[in-house]
Parts: C-alpha cells; structure tokens; sequence
C-alpha cells in the first residue's frame, strides 16, 4: 500500500527529477528522513525504477531515425503476450515497448542512427519473430511534445482567457 507522501514524491519527481530529498520534504511538509525512507521504499518495491533527462535531441547535432512500430501478434499459450514482448525488448534499437488494445497488439518505440539501420531491424529481427504476424511503421518526424513537456513553440499561457 502506497502512502500519500509516497504519491505526493512520485509527483513532484515526475516534474522535475533531479529535487533533493531536503527538497522534497520541505515541499511536503514531512521530514527528510522520512524522504529518504519513502524514496527507498518506492525503489525497493519497483515502483521507482530510474531518473532520466528530457532531452530535445532535435537541438542537437545526433543523428538518428525514430519509429513507431505497430505489432500484431499471436499470444503464446499460457504466456499471452508476454512471451513475445520479452524477445522484442531485448534488441538495442527498442526504446519502449507497450502492449495496447484496438487494432495491434504491441507498440514498439525504436531508435536507429540510420534509416537503412532501422529498415533492416523490422526485416530482418522484429518481423521473423515467431508469433508476430504483421508490422506497419511510422517514421517521426518531429517532436512538439514529449512527457509532457513542450519541445517545439512556446507553451505560452494555458489559462482560459475570460471573456466579459
């Protein structure tokens, strides 16, 4: 069972990762101890699993080629989808993996320094996979939100504007 300071910590870190444990306290009114206490509980018990940085890769000279991939497949008896899911997550060019409802099954978020690369993933390792039987990718283009945050224009004022 999760306590409301382990919520109100798990919020404040998913706006900004890098508050203190002295930080957060103050801003929950509790004790760093007790902070501390929280945070390794939640990591202990795999609920806070890491810290990432929010990077606007597109500012950057990287070079890269992002893609969705949609993944239909057969569940494997007594395994589901798991079984699959598993494969597919342990290559180096999927960067998150989902299992979703509607018309496919798994969402793979990949990454490659090329096209070519990136072609040769799905032909070659995603699409021979046994139990998968179809694919279709959608290659990014740009990033305007990500997390949350917004990458692309101003997020300006989001208050209503009030009309007289």
């Amino acid at each position: 069972m999760f306590t409301a300071l382990d919520m109100h910590i798990l919020e404040i870190l998913c706006e900004d990762a890098r508050v203190t444990p002295r930080e957060i306290a103050v801003m929950t009114g509790s004790d760093e101890d007790q902070v501390k206490l929280a945070l390794d509980g939640l990591r202990r018990s795999g609920v806070l699993v890491g810290y990432q940085a929010l990077i606007n890769w597109e500012r950057t000279e990287k070079e890269f080629v992002e893609a969705v991939i949609e993944v239909s497949v057969v569940p494997q008896r007594e395994k589901g989808f798991d079984a699959i899911a598993q494969r597919i997550m342990q290559y180096d060019e999927v960067k998150s993996l989902y299992l979703m409802s509607g018309a496919y099954d798994l969402m793979v978020m990949c990454e490659a320094k090329t096209l070519k690369e990136l072609a040769q993933f799905v032909h070659s390792r995603l699409s021979v996979i046994e139990g998968v039987t179809g694919t279709s990718t959608h290659f990014m283009l740009k990033t305007y939100k990500y997390g949350g945050t917004v990458f692309e224009g101003t997020a300006g004022d989001r208050r209503q504007a009030v009309m007289p």
